[in-house]
Order: C-alpha cells, then structure tokens, then sequence
C-alpha cells in the first residue's frame, strides 16, 4: 500500500478533518486524522493492517508478539498481530504510566513489534517502547498508519509507518492567526470533545 493509498482511506471515510484540533499531546493543529472513524469500517481496517504487518514483517522479520498502547491502537495492533499470526498484547496508563496488566505476560525475551495509529510527538510510542524494554523484551520497532511528524518523532525505537506527512503542530502560546481565529476541539483519546 503506498502513502497515497493510506491517505485515501483516510478521506474515504471522512477522517482526514481540516479546522482547529487539540491533540492529545497538548498541540494544536489544523489537521487531525481520526483514527477511530477509520476503525468503524472492518474492510478498511483489514486492509491497513495487513499492509503495515507486510511492512514490519519485510522491515524487521517476524516478532514474537504485537503490543498496542491502549486506548486508539488496541483495534490496530490486534488486526496487525493477526495478519503477522503472532500474539497481541495491549499497555494501559495507570497513575499515567503505561503498564502490562489484565493477567498479560510477554513471552522471555520477546521480540516486540510496537502498533500505533498515528504518530505525532512520539510520546506515548515512546513510554510503550520504555515499558516493554522494562519488562525485559526487545522492541524490534514501532509501525504506525501515519506519522505526522513527517520522520521528526522520536519514537526510541525504529519507526515503520505505512505513510509519512508533515502536519504543522503548534503550541498554545504559539498558535497562527487563522487557529487563534477558529474554535479548538479536542477529539482525542486524552480528552473529551470540548471547545477550549
């Protein structure tokens, strides 16, 4: 699947939004890809996720198990572990820390394949990849849809994204005209959708 391809998904199914967004980094932006509108169309998904476990699998062979932070890349990171016929896993943040609960266990010394949806700071890549590493696994790399930070983020690991964009992200102090002119909305994971 080329990037042209994943982008179209995305308009396709009406997630690919221009306005005034406040990521869940804290960012502001004039795009957000909305992921989880993305994941309402099981063909769709099917379809991005075998591709992005086509392009772990050629990237950095086959892993041992697929782990997703929790919440957007759940639906993600399972359809991927399942095109790659391997074990899903899923972190969650208690006390804001990502953690390995639910009764899951890594096999020793997994080797890890990382999903995320879209990546644009490479935060909570980053804390993933930190716990899994604590957890005595080695993370192979991270895959994601969409990397926004065209190649920027720091994920602390390899970065496999089926498609690459630079979208402008601004901090609050710092936002243009045309965003300080426009309504914000919050509509990811770390936030209920709100007018700020």
């Amino acid at each position: 699947m080329t990037p042209e391809e994943v982008l179209n998904e995305f308009e396709a199914a009406g997630a690919l939004l221009k306005g005034h967004f406040i990521l869940s980094s804290g960012l502001h932006s004039d795009t957000y890809l909305n992921k989880s509108i993305v994941a309402t169309d099981a063909a769709r998904t099917e379809r991005l996720c075998r591709a992005l476990a086509a392009k772990a699998r050629e990237a950095v062979g086959a892993p041992d198990c697929v782990v997703a932070p929790a919440m957007g890349a759940i639906v993600y990171g399972y359809e991927t572990s399942r095109h790659l016929n391997v074990p899903f896993y899923f972190v969650e943040r208690v006390d804001g820390e990502f953690q390995l609960r639910r009764g899951f266990r890594l096999p020793t010394r997994a080797r890890v394949l990382i999903v995320e949806d879209i990546v644009s700071t490479g935060l909570s890549a980053r804390e993933c990849v930190n716990c899994v590493t604590s957890l005595g696994a080695e993370v192979l790399a991270v895959a994601c849809l969409i990397d926004r930070s065209n190649g920027a983020a720091d994920v602390g690991a390899p970065l496999l994204p089926l498609a690459a964009i630079d979208v402008a992200a601004y901090a609050p102090d710092a936002l243009p005209p045309h965003l300080l002119k426009t309504p914000a909305v919050k509509p990811g994971s770390r936030g209920v959708s709100q007018s700020a």
